[in-house]
């Protein structure tokens, strides 16, 4: 019996071109979008101040799945990162489910993407409509991504870094306001983090529901793991990106939102509006409401064209491991997996005509199809940590990292990801979502187990991920 290849670097297929720098502002681009921007005043309007508190609870979760996707990355780089996990620790059917959900998350995320920026700009441009601007951003980062992997690191790169801009420009303009640093406008203080209700006004339910939509604002990470193995050094870089990705992330998104409870009292409308926008409006900065907008339109954007990447990169993995046809992992002489891309962003040019058919209610549709796949994904990629990480222990192999505090750490977080799903349960709109994401997933999973290697005919493979004949 011979191994599944999973590590990409080695193959003739993909080419190595991403730099350190770029992978790291990919996980940042990723992860800080529309949630960020827009849903964490959804959230503010749920828990109050102690919204924070779902926003650490939803960090440390992050940090651990993250560190647990880094010592698997290090052990063994690949392009379909915790699909490929998931198979070689419960077997075929396991990874082929995770591979394909995480495939069908990032296709109507992309469509959700660019229907979300469409509407924006054509509120700008009343004379175009919003499906010729999705139009526009489909085939514009579906170019981007068939330049090769080096132009797109280098786009992605610059995308991300205006979004980062954007918010350390939003962090420092905010402690001043606090501090009473900007002329004209009086020092709001902290006050407003117990002024209105006390720091909890909703109690622990509060922080328990904001904590629902807090979870799903940190997808995006999980690309860096993805894209480590397209780099010159998976095992090394994707320690140091890991650590720089999580802590950004962590000061951004708890920075902000610390900023914005603390500027403005928490039940205030504007602030469940736009909140980057509702604070910039009272330290009475003109063209705000402009500004935040096109970093709005931007954040979709970076994260439209890093989801086109992860997903291409993942229907890669699909093919070259025999759970994808095997035109997936055709590639050009740049190294990129066209069929792949092409396949990624078919659903976009379909939610283009959904556009111009049905323009009201093509983006509440798409996010309520890809609600819970991120907590199944996350589920999977702890427990497969947790059985190849013991499996290597009793093997006595070498790794070249290991994750701190295990196996307790990867038994935390394990415990976190039940109690957000029993959270889910609880909450009508939410348990519909993650129950049609269970079905999914079992569809799946049948599927994986009632077809043979669909790319090579007449090879079937065993649990463990090994090629039979």
């Amino acid at each position: 019996m011979t191994e599944v290849p999973t590590t990409t670097t080695t193959t003739k297929g993909l080419h190595p071109g991403l730099t350190r720098r770029q992978i790291s502002m990919m996980g940042l681009g990723g992860a800080i979008g529309a949630g960020l921007f827009v849903g964490s005043g959804q959230a503010i309007s749920i828990a109050g101040p102690a919204v924070l508190i779902s926003y650490l609870v939803a960090g440390g979760i992050v940090v651990l799945i993250m560190a647990m996707l880094a010592e698997m990355v290090a052990a063994r780089p690949s392009s379909g990162a915790f699909s490929s996990y998931a198979q070689k620790a419960m077997g075929r059917s396991a990874g082929s489910a995770v591979g394909w959900l995480y495939w069908i998350q990032l296709v109507v995320v992309i469509a959700a993407e660019a229907t979300g920026a469409g509407g924006i700009i054509s509120a700008w441009i009343p004379g175009i409509p919003a499906w010729v601007w999705v139009l526009i951003f489909v085939v514009a980062l579906t170019a981007v991504n068939l330049f090769g992997v080096r132009n797109y690191g280098r786009f992605e790169f610059w995308f991300a870094a205006i979004k980062v801009a954007a918010i350390i420009v939003f962090l420092v303009v905010g402690v001043c306001a606090i501090l009473g640093l900007i002329p004209a406008v009086p020092a709001s203080g902290v006050g407003n983090l117990v002024d209105h209700g006390g720091f909890a006004p909703n109690g622990l339910t509060g922080i328990a529901a904001a904590l629902l939509i807090v979870v799903f604002a940190f997808g995006g990470t999980e690309v860096v793991a993805i894209a480590a193995a397209e780099s010159d050094d998976p095992s090394r870089n994707i320690r140091r990106i890991v650590r720089e990705v999580l802590v950004r992330i962590l000061i951004f998104y708890v920075g902000s939102i610390f900023v914005i409870v603390s500027v403005l009292p928490w039940n205030d409308p504007a602030v469940k509006d736009g909140p980057f926008s509702a604070v910039l409006d009272t330290l009475q900065l003109p063209g705000v409401g402009l500004v935040m907008d096109l970093i709005v339109v931007i954040a979709l954007l970076s994260a439209m064209n890093a989801n086109i990447y992860g997903a291409s990169r993942m229907a890669y993995s699909l093919g070259e491991r025999g759970l994808a046809p095997l035109a997936a992992t055709r590639t050009t002489a740049k190294g990129v997996p066209v069929v792949a891309v092409l396949a990624s962003v078919s659903f976009g040019f379909i939610t283009v005509g959904l556009n111009w058919a049905f323009p009201d209610v093509v983006l509440p549709a798409l996010l309520n199809v890809v609600g819970s796949t991120l907590i199944v994904i996350w589920t999977a990629t702890a427990v497969s940590q947790i059985i190849l990480r013991r499996r290597a222990d009793r093997a006595g192999d070498e790794m070249p990292m290991r994750m701190w505090g295990f196996p307790w750490l990867s038994w935390l977080c394990l415990a976190l990801l039940l109690g957000v799903v029993a959270l889910t349960m609880i909450d009508p709109a939410a348990r519909v979502q993650l129950l049609l994401t269970i079905g999914l997933t079992a569809v799946l999973l049948v599927v994986a187990r009632l077809t043979r290697d669909v790319s090579r005919p007449g090879v079937a493979r065993d649990r463990s991920g090994a090629t039979r004949d």
